[in-house]
């Protein structure tokens, strides 16, 4: 059982004083949901940038929050100490009737549907030449036998693909696998995938319209997961590693490829990227969190004439239960 962690009476009443404000409650109760930017919770509470930026230092300062910088941006979200746990206990203690939060939680689901709705546009827009846009950054055939040794040789049952795209890891583990299943949220990047796998003459994968932040897979039921390039996209990461780690059998591995930190902003308006790479340590503290243990890191360094300068990072994670916790299942079962 973990340690309960304490507060003084010192530092009790300077976190309370800090969060007793109600421009700075209604960022606690934000936060306690979702990590924001300044520019996110500027259009929810209807405040100019500098007030949103004062009062998000006052809660920092005073440990109840984390900034987190990437590239020109600032992500903040709750602490994970005692602070942030007193956060959250007080935002759970508020009435979810009240008109003013009710508000804030509009506008801000407004604006997540904005960011998915402008990521959807632009896979939809980008679907027929999506694998030729991703060989842009670093060789995909590097990647791919990276992958490939990564995960070994070995036959598996059950594969799971997040963020599918093409359906393009579905072909180069079919070789692998006995049944395999490709999940993505973009009907045009479904329909190329489909398309790509009768070609290939795969009867054994499908694929399927789903939101990687809600997988509707029974839980523990795929031997291997992937998640190729997906990350970066996403303006919550840490949820979509939770709903793959819950797909997960016991021993079962995940396979992360993503970008290693860089400071190619133009990806940002141009390409819907919400973040701009995972560095080690912040990947391993998610995986961890998720009873997931890391057992290899690989960066796929560009050559010297790209131009781009990303790298490329591979993350292999296992989950730490016990295979024989877990009576077989019935692997025609898990892609029904």
């Amino acid at each position: 059982m973990t340690e309960q962690q304490t507060l003084t009476v010192d530092e009790t009443l300077a976190a309370l004083r800090a969060v007793g404000e109600t421009t700075r409650l209604r960022l606690i109760a934000l936060l306690a949901e979702s990590e924001l930017t300044v520019k996110d919770a500027t259009a929810i509470l209807g405040q100019s940038q500098p007030r949103i930026s004062r009062h998000l230092k006052l809660l920092a300062e005073a440990d109840l929050i984390k900034r987190y910088p990437e590239g020109s941006w600032v992500y903040y979200r709750l602490a994970e100490g005692p602070e942030g746990q007193l956060a959250r206990d007080l935002v759970a203690r508020i009435s979810t009737d009240d008109a003013v939060l009710a508000a804030d939680q509009e506008r801000f689901q407004a604006i997540r549907k904005a960011k998915s709705e402008e990521a959807a546009a632009y896979f939809a827009a980008r679907a027929l030449t999506w694998d030729r846009e991703r060989s842009l950054h670093v060789s995909e055939e590097d990647v791919e036998a990276a992958m490939r040794a990564a995960l070994g040789n070995k036959p598996f049952q059950s594969f799971l693909d997040l963020g599918t795209g093409t359906g393009r890891l579905l072909e180069v583990f079919s070789d692998q696998y006995t049944s395999a299943l490709g999940i993505d949220a973009s009907h045009d990047m479904l329909a190329v995938a489909r398309a790509n796998l009768a070609k290939a003459g795969l009867s054994n994968a499908q694929v399927r319209h789903g939101d990687v932040y809600a997988l509707n897979v029974p839980p523990r039921s795929f031997d291997v997961v992937t998640i190729h390039q997906v990350l970066h996209f996403l303006d919550e990461p840490a949820r979509a590693l939770n709903e793959a780690a819950r797909a997960l059998r016991p021993g079962g591995r995940l396979l992360i490829i993503d970008f290693a930190p860089h400071e190619l902003e133009f990806l940002r308006d141009k390409h819907a990227h919400r973040r701009l790479g995972f560095a080690h340590d912040q990947m391993e503290r998610w995986l961890e969190a998720l009873d997931l243990d890391l057992e290899q890191v690989t960066d796929l360094v560009p050559g010297e004439h790209n131009d781009t300068n990303l790298t490329v990072t591979l993350w292999l994670a296992r989950d730490r239960r016990i295979v024989t916790d877990l009576p077989a299942q019935n692997p025609s079962r898990e892609v029904a």
